[in-house]
């Protein structure tokens, strides 16, 4: 893999804004990198599918998916003093929203810096100081000081898109990717690196790449694109919640610089057995580095994937990330890598034989 071309593309994916169902701009940043592999088609939903050239009749088909969203907010009200109420879109713990910036779209198409704001200590009751606030307490401040203001000068309406603004950073020393929508931006960047790697590779599948909308709000466009597709077999590219600054010792299963995590269960899968043990078996073979977790919660589009048609054995490649959901993520390189080199060694043995037994 050309390491500093795919951290530029990492950089573009988590820079770009794009919350569920407002997935416009990560889908140019995904078209131009992904020119030349394969015919594009794209739905009403913003789902945007690749299909691999060299397709023949008959042959497994080969699904690869990421979802393009990321969690954020809209825009609820506007209030008389100029500031904006929201919702929140994807799950949040409200006491990681207050105090971040965030990027608010005009009706021109603009980003408007703003803060969310919270009632400062010094307005607070003693009562109020004892509790953490919700979202009905929180406001977006972009510096307006009327809803009249905000609307003609700011151009800022109702339903407006909110994303956090986040640049990304990498530290080479350390090898630590820093920013924002690792969920599931590094899942798009594998798809991408995924088919460059295989581009030049004979293989007896068709593989058809799915960067699917509207994940953070129950797995909508995938249910879309695995209806679609109608794929034999799937591998979901994630990005995993790493646990190993949460967890204690011996329940941590999904940390960073330790490889690609596989999931056996989560709330809407359990994988298939079969899949999972040749995924896993084809990484000790390979010598790449992979974590197993059980999950007790949490969803990936393989959630409804594997359940189109007859059922479709799928896997969940996930790179560990460190604070997903929130404004900033941490990730490592190195699980990046490793995650697209076991995708493509996971195709390179597979044939519909193989695919017949799982």
């Amino acid at each position: 893999m050309e390491k500093e071309k795919t951290l530029a593309i990492i950089k573009e994916l988590s820079e770009a804004p794009g919350i569920s169902g407002f997935e416009d701009a990560v889908l140019d940043v995904i078209r131009h990198h992904g020119e030349g592999f394969g015919e594009w088609k794209e739905d009403s939903m913003r789902n945007l599918c690749l299909c691999r050239p060299g397709r023949k009749e008959g042959r497994p088909v080969m699904m690869f998916d990421a979802h393009s969203d990321e969690v954020g907010f809209m825009v609820r009200a506007i209030r008389f003093n100029g500031t904006l109420d929201f919702v929140a879109l994807g799950g949040w713990a409200p006491y990681n929203i207050p105090a971040h910036k965030v990027f608010v779209r005009n009706e021109k198409g603009q980003w408007v810096p703003g803060v969310i704001t919270v009632k400062p200590p010094q307005n607070l009751s003693e009562a109020e100081q004892k509790f953490t606030p919700d979202i009905s307490s929180m406001v977006i401040d972009v510096g307006a000081r009327s809803d009249r203001e905000l609307r003609e000068e700011y151009h800022i309406a109702l339903a407006a898109p909110v994303v956090p603004a986040v640049p990304f950073e990498y530290s080479a020393g350390h090898d630590v990717m820093m920013g924002k929508a690792f969920d599931n931006r590094l899942g798009c960047a594998a798809i991408i690196s995924t088919l460059r790697e295989l581009a030049k590779d004979d293989l007896p599948l068709n593989i058809t790449a799915s960067f699917a909308a509207q994940e953070e709000v129950g797995l909508r466009g995938a249910t879309v694109t695995a209806q679609t597709i109608k794929p034999d077999i799937a591998i979901a590219f994630e990005g995993a919640p790493a646990d190993d600054t949460v967890q204690e010792p011996h329940l941590i299963q999904t940390a960073l610089k330790k490889g690609p995590m596989l999931r056996h269960i989560d709330s809407r899968m359990i994988t298939n057995p079969r899949f999972q043990r040749f995924a896993l078996e084809t990484a000790r073979n390979k010598n790449i580095p992979v974590q197993e977790a059980i999950r007790t919660g949490g969803a990936t589009d393989g959630g409804v994937i594997h359940l189109e048609g007859r059922a479709v054995p799928t896997i969940v490649i996930g790179v560990p990330v460190r604070y997903i959901h929130t404004h900033y993520s941490i990730a490592s390189y190195s699980d990046f890598e490793n995650s697209v080199r076991l995708a493509c060694e996971v195709v390179r043995r597979l044939d519909e034989k193989i695919i017949s037994g799982f």
